[in-house]
Order: structure tokens, then sequence, then C-alpha cells
């Protein structure tokens, strides 16, 4: 079996460390899904504004080399617990496909392309897309359904500081790339990107986000922003 993808995302993590690892809990961030030719006519989103959410159904293009495995570490039980493939969301698979429901907030067309704008999607910029499909409430929401390993969303609930350099490169950036950077940032950092197995609150680490380079530390009382800086333009 052969896939063509219909097209990619648009968003603003630029690398994989400190994606969201679940969808929906960035709901400051937009992203945008370009269906391209043959995929891109509008016949084939007729009907699709009518739904306030979708599915998207990608690969995993970043990590589908490294092959797959049958038991994975989950960050969400600390790195260290084994866990079978198939009772995990690790990208790491035989077929190395992904599936996130976001909201759709727009459809319009661009040149050949169909762009769909959506919020609360939780993949690498540049994702080739495989397919997409309606959310629909009745269908897709299960009341009693529970997993005993993953029962509720788990952010951290701290306050964030940010240093001088780091609030006043924000308030410059914010202008310049007109989006609300503070939420942004402050939404991503609560979902906590350090691996399960780092935990010391001296330790720096980075993310990049609008290709914005973002140095942060985070203790058991606060998340400190040390600096935002611009990346640098590639040669």
């Amino acid at each position: 079996m052969n896939f063509d993808p219909i097209g990619v995302i648009h968003s603003a993590f630029d690398e994989k460390f400190g994606i969201p690892r679940q969808p929906g809990l960035t709901p400051s961030l937009n992203a945008t899904i370009e269906i391209q030719p043959p995929f891109a006519s509008p016949e084939a989103v007729r009907g699709l504004e009518q739904a306030s959410h979708i599915w998207l159904i990608f690969l995993f293009s970043a990590t589908a080399e490294q092959g797959w495995k049958p038991l994975v570490r989950p960050p969400r039980l600390g790195g260290n617990r084994r866990l079978g493939v198939f009772a995990s969301r690790s990208p790491f698979r035989p077929n190395p496909i992904g599936l996130s429901p976001v909201k759709l907030t727009g459809i319009r067309q661009q040149g050949d392309s169909i762009l769909l704008d959506v919020v609360g999607a939780d993949l690498l910029d540049g994702t080739p897309i495989l397919d997409i499909k309606p959310y629909l409430p009745y269908a897709d929401i299960i009341p009693d359904a529970h997993f005993a390993l993953a029962e509720k969303i788990e952010t951290l609930e701290l306050p964030v500081h940010w240093s001088e350099q780091a609030e006043q490169a924000l308030n410059e950036q914010s202008q310049l790339k007109n989006q609300p950077l503070a939420t942004q940032i402050e939404e991503l950092l609560r979902c906590d990107p350090r691996p399960a197995y780092q935990r010391d609150p001296e330790r720096e680490y980075g993310v990049s986000l609008h290709q914005l380079n973002i140095r942060f530390r985070i203790s058991d009382t606060a998340i400190e922003v040390l600096s935002v800086i611009p990346a640098a333009k590639p040669l």
C-alpha cells in the first residue's frame, strides 16, 4: 500500500523537543493545514466548514526512519517504565501514523492550495498530512471511556518569571510576529517539555517556537524564562 500525503502542516513548532505530548494543550497557538494539488479542490472540503473540529491523520516523518519498538518508555510514566507500543502513543510504531483532533477556525484558498486554519495542533512544522476527517461528537465522545495510566491532563500550575532580557525580547518579537507570545510560551512550558528522567531545577533547557530560542528552568516553585533569542538566519 502506498499513501500520498494530501498536504503539510505549517506550525510554530520548529523542532521535536518541546512539542506538547498531546493535542489541545496550547490553545493560543494557531497552525495551518495546506492541502496541495491534486487534492486541493474546493469540492473536496465542501461542507467541512460546518465542523467545529477535525481529525488530522499524519505521518511521524521526523522519526519514521528510526523504526519501531515493541516496548516503549512513555514520558508520562517517568521514562523508565516499559509499555507495549500499542498501549502508548509513541511515534515509534510499525506504521508511523499519528492522530490528533484540532479545532477548525477557517477554510480559504490561496493560489493552488486550500488552507485550513486550526488551533491546538501538536505537530512539527512540515509534518505530512495523510487525511482529514470531521470530528463527530455523538460518535467520537465516549463518556465512560477510561485509561488507567492517563486519566487526566497534567500541566504545571506554576508562576512564570521572565528575565529582563526575555521580557524585552518578548515585547519586541510579539509585535514583529503579531503573536501572543507570552501566552503561547507559558502554555508550552506548563506542559513541562523536560525529559521525565531529568528534573534538576538548576538545569537549563531550550525550546524553539516561531524560530525563537527560548531558554528556561523549572523548579518546584516557578518556571523561569531566562532568554528569548531569534534563531540565526540560515546562510
